[in-house]
């Protein structure tokens, strides 16, 4: 049973999955950008909560 070739171009199975492919692909992009930007900035507060936390003295109750 031959395919037309005006009916296998106008078959529209299988698009929505082209779209979330597209869709997907774009959000990991973008995920990956705000990654590449922020991990410095990130980094940095990192280290300092973790010299503050470092340079806590922590007292023993007296009861």
């Amino acid at each position: 049973m031959p395919i037309n070739l005006a009916e296998f171009l106008s078959n529209e199975d299988g698009a929505v999955t082209v779209d979330w492919v597209v869709l997907t692909a774009a959000v990991v992009g973008l995920g990956a950008i705000a990654y590449a930007s922020l991990s410095t900035s990130f980094q940095h507060v990192d280290s300092q909560t973790g010299s503050a936390l470092a340079n806590i003295e922590i007292r023993r109750p007296n009861f």
